[in-house]
């Protein structure tokens, strides 16, 4: 097996242990959130401390495998993961509201770090395979799909008197297997030249219009995702559904998020990245027209499922596109403001759903998307008129490391 295809396989593993743990906190710290917090329209905000440990830590995630390579940082990430879940656990025996959001903070200096894999699979492999390693990466995934929900539902009542204090405990076990995969991932660290140079200022290289476009790929999909997805479990509480519907609903969205990834690469390939990234924004928009056709179960499964697949094929597009417009000395930072973008979106989306859930309703969850998908669309169309005028939208510098 060449070495290429060998830690795709690796870090799709990663990816899937990453994707557990992330659907699993998605589905128990609101409902947990909102048993501890002082205030119902708290909720969500143990969610937002892990969008915003994720947001801290991504820059130094980055620089930290910049200089001792990808392997060692991500297993500094899964010790940082044990931890965070065992202060979340102790936070809900203790029936203590902000020891859980400083836990959650923690697991999201977690996966600040597990982020990285679609780039790390992607900076070995060809040219011609990158997009399908960035995309086969994020396939493993779909395996969070599926276990995440049984977890949860399987681990929430272990201890009767402290609900979700298993399910909190179970993801320390899932951290310690993504750093026993990790042993087997053999991607070498950069060049002394590279790890000391550090390239063009970072505001030249978010001044190109590929970047542009990239992040606000990546930051806007995210975004819109989470906050239909943080707001999910509260909004189908609060219209009577079961918890176990909303597993189901989560469950099948995480496979829309992840199953496509299969073939998304080939679709970038076939069609272009940027035709696939207007394609996600077409699906969040048919997203947002099921959200807001009902509140029964098939309304709430339908929206997310659509919205999994539509994020799937703006994130990868994004995360494609991103790797065009930085050389191997300007990758670290170029990631990590890309997701620095990522997360800061996701931390006002995370704020803002519960908020707008309880404020406004279901309704103002799914209209709060649609200004921001026209931003998401019109940025894409104007990089297209770029290209199709002979214009690449990266910097000569770029272009001329590509072709070396």
């Amino acid at each position: 097996m060449e070495k290429q295809h060998r830690n795709v396989l690796v870090l799709s593993a990663c990816q899937a242990t990453l994707q557990t743990g992330g659907v699993t906190l998605v589905m128990i710290t609101g409902l947990s959130g909102l048993a501890l917090a002082p205030n119902p329209a708290f909720a969500t905000v143990p969610l937002t401390g892990y969008v915003l440990g994720s947001a801290m830590s991504t820059v130094p995630a980055s620089m930290l495998m910049k200089a001792n390579g990808r392997r060692a940082g991500f297993q500094t990430g899964t010790g940082i993961g044990v931890v965070g879940a065992a202060l979340c656990a102790l936070a809900i025996y203790l029936a203590n509201f902000w020891l859980l959001c400083f836990g959650m903070m923690v697991m999201g200096c977690y996966t600040a770090f597990g982020k990285y894999y679609r780039f790390a699979a992607a900076d070995v492999a060809q040219p011609s395979f990158r997009a399908k390693a960035i995309s086969l990466t994020l396939a493993g995934g779909i395996v969070g799909g599926f276990v995440a929900p049984e977890m949860a539902k399987r681990t929430k009542d272990l201890f009767v008197d402290h609900v979700f204090l298993g399910s909190y405990l179970s993801l320390m076990v899932v951290c310690l297997v993504a750093a026993l995969l990790l042993v087997y991932l053999d991607i070498p660290q950069l060049s002394e030249k590279d790890r000391k140079e550090g390239g063009r200022p970072i505001r030249e290289i978010m001044r190109q219009p590929v970047f542009i476009v990239a992040a606000l790929a990546g930051a806007l999909s995210y975004g819109i995702m989470n906050l239909f997805m943080t707001s999910t479990p509260l909004a189908m509480r609060a219209h009577d559904h079961h918890f176990n519907s909303a597993a189901f609903v989560l469950e099948w969205h995480v496979v829309g998020m992840y199953g496509p990834s299969f073939f998304t690469g080939s679709l970038i390939q076939k069609f272009g990245v940027l035709k696939v990234i207007i394609a996600g924004i077409a699906l969040l928009v048919g997203a947002v027209l099921c959200g807001l056709a009902g509140t029964g179960v098939i309304n709430f499964w339908l929206a997310l499922f659509i919205l999994g697949v539509g994020w799937n094929f703006m994130y990868v597009g994004g995360s494609a596109l991103l790797t065009e417009c930085h050389t191997p000395a300007e990758r670290a930072k170029t990631q990590a403001a890309n997701d620095l973008m990522v997360f800061c979106t996701m931390a006002v989306s995370s704020m803002s759903s519960g908020m707008l859930l309880t404020m406004s309703g279901w309704h103002a969850v799914n209209y709060g998307t649609i200004p921001f998908l026209l931003l998401a669309l019109g940025f894409t169309l104007w990089l297209m008129w770029l290209r199709r005028n002979g214009n690449s939208g990266v910097a000569p510098v770029v272009e001329a490391t590509r072709q070396a």
